[in-house]
């Protein structure tokens, strides 16, 4: 099985070698992801549960979308990737909202972008691997279980809510749409 490589980037996120999936999440190399908070029109948020064979926070809620980016890969062409890759969806129109960084847990450091795009719910084909399951969820409703711990939640996933409604959250915050 040949293993994922990420781009390995600087305290400036700039691209400076290439490493295996295992050694940077091993060793705590920075690396790039991206998120999509997918809303249907009545602005439900699509929450995807982690697959069970995820190697961090399986069977956890998750966002829309989380992908780490590919070598070479900028973070909107990540995003699209992994909408199509994910849940079988394409043609999304997106809206980048924040690019910051932030440790996802031991040994994970990403700078890492938020993207918001709008999703009619008409041809939805979710990944097994990936996805163990999809909800749709208002931010409120969200909110209300994070502080009643109805559900487990990934810890990015946490903080991005946070974040996406004004609160504080651990994250550093490099750039935002005014």
């Amino acid at each position: 099985m040949v293993e994922e490589h990420f781009d390995i980037v600087n305290e400036n996120n700039e691209v400076i070698g290439q490493e295996v999936r295992r050694i940077v999440h091993k060793t705590g190399l920075w690396h790039q992801g991206v998120h999509v908070f997918l809303f249907t029109s009545d602005r439900r948020l699509l929450v995807q549960k982690r697959g069970q064979s995820q190697d961090t926070f399986p069977n956890r809620l998750d966002c829309s979308v989380s992908e780490h980016l590919k070598v070479g890969e900028s973070y909107f062409d990540g995003a699209v990737r992994g909408l199509c890759e994910e849940l079988g969806i394409d043609g999304i129109s997106l809206t980048r909202l924040v690019q910051f960084k932030m440790n996802y847990g031991p040994n994970d450091n990403e700078f890492s972008e938020l993207y918001e795009g709008v999703f009619d719910g008409s041809s939805l084909d979710a990944d097994p691997k990936e996805v163990a399951g999809i909800e749709y969820y208002t931010i409120p409703q969200l909110e209300e279980m994070i502080v009643s711990e109805q559900a487990l939640f990934a810890p990015w996933f946490i903080q991005l809510i946070r974040w996406y409604t004004g609160k504080p959250a651990n994250m550093e915050v490099l750039w935002t749409q005014q």
